[in-house]
């Protein structure tokens, strides 16, 4: 069974809880999820539901570690809207990226222009550079090492 197939199933067992119980709701349905989930984990060999299981919680990890990102970013801007004053150090940065295949680096090079502050400019010829705009480069290290130690290592850890 593929992730894709295993999370359809998972989706397939959670609607089925929530129409099970009479409340077609959003917290049956997470209910039907999490039900779903100790569904395939009893019955992963059967099943072959082993690679989702492994990937679910990552996928979920990089989908919180980014939201927290996002939100941060964006109170930082509104801050420096509200306050007038802008803490602005404008840089280009050369990241080297592990990331090979083109999903890894378009995911990596989408998650970092959807984040407000920076943008992906570029990727090298030999796809092992990507370059970013960040208006907020204090310390172009550790942007740096918050892109390729933080959302680079994530992604890979949900697609490899």
């Amino acid at each position: 069974m593929s992730i894709v197939q295993a999370f359809l199933w998972n989706v397939l067992l959670a609607v089925f809880w929530a129409l099970a119980s009479g409340r077609l709701t959003l917290g049956s349905l997470a209910t039907g999820f999490i039900a779903g989930l100790l569904v395939l984990l009893l019955t992963r060999r059967a099943v072959g539901a082993e690679a989702y299981l492994l990937k679910f919680p990552r996928t979920l990890n990089l989908i919180l570690y980014f939201v927290y990102d996002l939100i941060t970013a964006n109170l930082r801007l509104a801050r420096d809207v509200v306050r007038g004053k802008r803490d602005l150090e404008p840089a280009i940065i050369a990241i080297p990226i592990d990331a090979e295949s083109d999903g890894e680096i378009t995911l990596l090079a989408s998650l970092i222009t959807l984040t407000p502050g920076t943008l992906t400019l570029d990727v090298s010829r030999d796809r092992k550079t990507i370059f970013i705009h960040s208006m907020y480069a204090e310390n172009v290290e550790e942007v740096r090492r918050r892109i390729k130690e933080g959302l680079e290592h994530k992604i890979l850890r949900v697609t490899r």
